[in-house]
């Protein structure tokens, strides 16, 4: 029996489909990696806007076209906000809330009926990795958001806060770690809350992580800016923890942060950000702007407009308001006009880019140690062009002769020069690379 697992949205949904691989392969079943070899398809929804979740109910036709014989489960944010339409969609056979993630596949074998074969399944430390790239994993750390800002419904499709142990944490990467990952991502809703209901706390759990295992590059998804503590950035003075964070500030303009009801007022994140940077070498903060947000006037975005440029990032995900029903901020009067909110996008996204060419430059001429990455193109010239982040979390290409690979390796790379085109760095590996392995020893189960 053959299960395809796929996400849409976070980096949290994809942490959640390396647990119930792990699971799925335990009594038995083997992993596909396209909905057309599957028996099973487990689809991971997002619902963190009306777009996420329109996409969420295609996907699931989509995957049905593709497979109508294979049994279909449908989980995530947008299967606990609106079941009952999920169940009208002609190819689902089981909805399962947020609530019963960790369950799941006990819930398929029982409700589904589907078979269980323990005489195929995998022994610990055996299971495939299943990740979007050969070398690095998400991680989940917690599940659910104790604050409710007025444009989120993630926090009402996840409920309350909820930590994995720190022990459990570390079998996990530690195991990854045995199957060759080099890097993770610590995830959750609300990556800043860890060990709120169990005593920890998200530094105690970075701790245990640099000195309960040996894996070489730890990075944090998105991060809530207002639960780090003061000596939290002390952490990284352990090269092992990359020197980039993701912190969202939403708005430039603390009247309009007070109707988010954000929690980090403009202040107290700009002396967040120059908190990491004095103690940081190199420290990139990238984060996530609203543009439009109700009532958002022609000076709030100004302000956001001065602000960014004042803080600086290295990369903005820039987000025009929509109303997401189930939310307070669906409710709030002076909604911003499409025509205003288009405009005031362009103009943002001018400004990251320029901020994200600025950033760039100031890393060229620098040699850093960068995980590459798997290459799937192949130039003019025969040389195969692959990928990785430095470890502030800047991409750069690199193009290496045919029948070289440095896949999944951390080699000394000199940055040389800024491609504007692809935003990105162009580098030069500075250490020998080995040749092209003949076949991956890992076997791999590749995302979408």
């Amino acid at each position: 029996m053959q299960v395809h697992l796929n996400a849409l949205g976070c980096r949290l949904n994809e942490a959640e489909l390396q647990n119930w691989a792990t699971s799925f392969q335990k009594v038995g079943y083997s992993l596909a990696a396209t909905p057309e070899m599957a028996d099973l398809i487990v689809l991971n929804t997002c619902a963190v806007t009306s777009e996420a979740a329109r996409k969420s109910r295609q996907t699931v036709r989509r995957f049905h076209r593709a497979n109508p014989g294979a049994r279909m489960v449908v989980t995530g944010c947008y299967a606990s906000l609106e079941p009952e339409k999920l169940e009208q969609i002609m190819g689902v056979d089981l909805v399962v809330d947020n609530s019963d993630k960790d369950i799941l596949v006990e819930k398929v074998k029982d409700v589904l009926d589907m078979p269980v074969m323990p005489e195929f399944a995998t022994q610990p430390g055996e299971s495939a990795l299943f990740a979007r790239n050969r070398e690095r994993a998400f991680i989940k750390i917690q599940d659910g958001c104790r604050y409710r800002c007025t444009y989120c419904i993630v926090t009402v499709a996840r409920g309350e806060e909820k930590s994995r142990s720190i022990d459990d944490l570390i079998e996990e990467i530690n195991n990854l770690y045995s199957q060759g990952v080099q890097e993770i991502v610590l995830a959750g809703v609300h990556v800043g809350g860890y060990g709120s209901d169990i005593d920890s706390s998200l530094y105690e759990l970075v701790e245990n992580v640099l000195q309960r295992t040996e894996m070489p590059r730890i990075r944090f998804a998105s991060v809530e800016p207002w639960d780090l503590g003061e000596n939290f950035f002390e952490l990284f003075a352990n090269p092992r923890l990359m020197a980039h964070m993701h912190l969202p500030i939403q708005s430039g303009a603390d009247s309009v942060l007070r109707r988010m009801s954000r929690r980090c007022r403009t202040e107290d994140f700009q002396e967040l950000v120059n908190q990491a940077r004095t103690q940081v070498p190199g420290f990139n903060v990238t984060t996530d702007v609203i543009v439009g947000f109700p009532g958002e006037t022609d000076d709030e975005f100004e302000q956001t407009m001065q602000y960014i440029e004042q803080v600086g990032f290295g990369h903005i995900h820039i987000f025009t308001y929509s109303d997401r029903e189930g939310t307070k901020a669906a409710r709030l009067p002076n909604k911003i006009s499409k025509d205003v909110k288009k405009e005031r996008s362009r103009r943002l996204h001018e400004l990251a880019a320029k901020l994200k060419a600025r950033e760039l430059e100031a890393q060229v001429g620098q040699t850093v140690s960068i995980l590459w990455e798997s290459s799937n193109q192949t130039n003019e010239d025969g040389t195969q062009r692959f990928h990785g982040y430095t470890p502030n979390y800047h991409k750069v290409a690199v193009d290496v002769a045919q029948g070289l690979s440095p896949e999944r390796l951390i080699l000394s790379t000199r940055l040389t020069a800024v491609d504007i085109e692809q935003g990105t760095l162009v580098g030069e590996i500075v250490e020998p690379i080995p040749e092209a392995p003949q076949e991956s020893a890992i076997k791999i189960t590749q995302l979408d």
